[in-house]
């Protein structure tokens, strides 16, 4: 791969052996292999030994997760927060597993619609709650850099069992996310 980013690097017109590039090819390598893990990591994996037994029935949330990805049209950066919730029925997953889950899902190629159901599945199969809330606030480089050069801001969301069933569950999501 590192020798395609070199041919790559003399297509656009630079010579890949001058004294800053020289590098180039196998960093360039190391950042995507590191930025697509989510292929070959298993995310029941983070979650083994971290799911226990609770009584507690209120919503659980964890709210503006950093997360960076990469778009699978551009294969551009898009990075933003991210916010999960739950009601749990019988378990909880621990706290620090969560934003665990949202890095696992966000190191691939894809659409910040994906990853947003990819998460919100992914809790409702492992920890098979009432719930599940998730909503991701997404900056695309892929817009602001290009030729369309606009600031804007992509919000998807997921709801999943009694968050898509009862309004009433969904606007407390949102309220405490800091969401109308």
């Amino acid at each position: 791969m590192a020798e395609l980013v070199r041919r790559v690097l003399v297509h656009i017109g630079e010579d890949p052996d001058r004294e800053g590039l020289r590098e180039t090819p196998r960093r360039f390598v190391e950042m995507l292999e590191s930025l697509t893990a989510g292929y070959r990591q298993d995310p029941k994996e983070l979650i083994a030994g971290a799911i226990f037994p609770v009584k507690h029935d209120q919503m659980i949330v964890v709210k503006d997760i950093l997360f960076y990805s990469l778009c699978e049209h551009h294969i551009l950066p898009f990075f933003g927060r991210a916010h999960v919730g739950y009601i749990p029925d019988g378990r909880v997953i621990g706290m620090s597993k969560i934003p665990q889950i949202v890095e696992h899902f966000s190191k691939k190629l894809q659409l910040q619609e994906t990853l947003t159901d990819e998460i919100a599945d992914f809790l409702m199969e492992a920890l098979v709650p009432k719930g599940v809330g998730v909503v991701i606030e997404g900056f695309h480089l892929c817009m602001a850099m290009r030729e369309l050069q606009k600031d804007a801001w992509l919000v998807t969301s997921a709801v999943k069992g009694i968050f898509r069933r009862d309004p009433r569950t969904r606007t407390e999501f949102m309220q405490l996310i800091g969401r109308r």
